[in-house]
């Protein structure tokens, strides 16, 4: 079993022409992933590289059975492209784009909170079941089917943690970018209470970064909600107050959302937190080695 998306998932990508569509299209389908249409207003009709093209999200859906969107789609229209899924009865839409103003996002987090349709991201790398499916850009050849479940804020660090999971023969069972910006859809929270209910996911890694409250919201929920381990990481120590560091959801200010009141909070919790990324992966299998030894 796995969240949010599998084997039955059917993708539509909107902007598949453009380039950054077209080449990571091509490489959902080498991993697997059944993309049934891509849209791109005024090429519909055509065909690219073997998936049909639509003029609008309404027609790739009537026509296809699409239930998934991958949105690579220019800044200044992403936020439209969001709702236009959304209001075609796409039931999870993982957004790609980067650099989408805030106000846009949360005009559109409005529009899909009121529908029930799932957001990833923005500016995510996406999500990944492996063996079974992956929308977004992530490598596919570096994860290993299996029951670890990764919640991220870093694309960068979440491959890192995969490679040393696979090497330490630890499969994942889900693992979701939710996005560096300072509005994104599904929060820690969010992605935490899915996995905590799957079935085959037996712990967790999240990996957080300074700025916002959200890893403070994740140790609240784990202390109250959650029976499965979760090993965390948060990226940040050394950076400078008030200074935004690498995504635009990542600043200090006004004393919170630094690195050391994270720590804090998730160790108050019971998180197992590592300081240093490389032992992530050795973390994880001494939590489930220790798991299998309880009575």
């Amino acid at each position: 079993m796995s969240i949010l998306i599998d084997k039955n998932t059917r993708v539509v990508v909107q902007g598949i022409t453009g380039g950054e569509g077209a080449f990571h299209t091509a490489l959902m389908k080498e991993y697997g992933t059944s993309v049934v249409a891509g849209v791109t207003p005024g090429k519909g009709g055509s065909n690219h590289e073997g998936t049909p093209v639509f003029n609008t999200v309404a027609q790739a859906v009537r026509e296809t059975g699409a239930n998934a969107s991958a949105v690579f789609v220019r800044a200044a229209y992403a936020a439209d492209a969001v709702m236009e899924a959304s209001e075609s009865g796409i039931q999870l839409v993982v957004c790609l784009t980067e650099g989408i103003p805030t106000l846009d996002v949360v005009v559109a987090r409005n529009y899909l909170d009121a529908r029930k349709t799932r957001l990833v991201g923005p500016n995510t790398p996406g999500v990944i079941s492996p063996g079974k499916s992956k929308i977004g850009v992530m490598a596919g050849y570096i994860h290993k089917e299996g029951s670890v479940g990764i919640v991220s804020r870093s694309g960068t660090l979440t491959y890192e943690v995969v490679y040393q999971l696979s090497r330490e023969g630890l499969g994942q069972s889900t693992c979701v970018g939710i996005g560096g910006d300072p509005i994104v859809g599904l929060s820690f929270v969010d992605v935490l209470q899915l996995l905590e209910e799957d079935r085959e996911t037996n712990a967790v890694v999240l990996i957080g970064e300074i700025g916002g409250n959200q890893e403070e919201k994740a140790a609240e929920f784990f202390r109250e909600h959650m029976t499965k381990p979760v090993v965390a990481f948060i990226a940040g120590t050394t950076a400078p107050p008030e200074r935004r560091m690498g995504h635009a959801g990542a600043i200090v200010s006004g004393g919170q959302g630094g690195a050391e009141e994270k720590i804090r909070a998730l160790v108050g919790a019971g998180i197992r937190t590592v300081r240093n990324p490389a032992d992530v992966g050795k973390t994880v299998a001494r939590v489930l080695a220790d798991s299998h030894r309880k009575p």
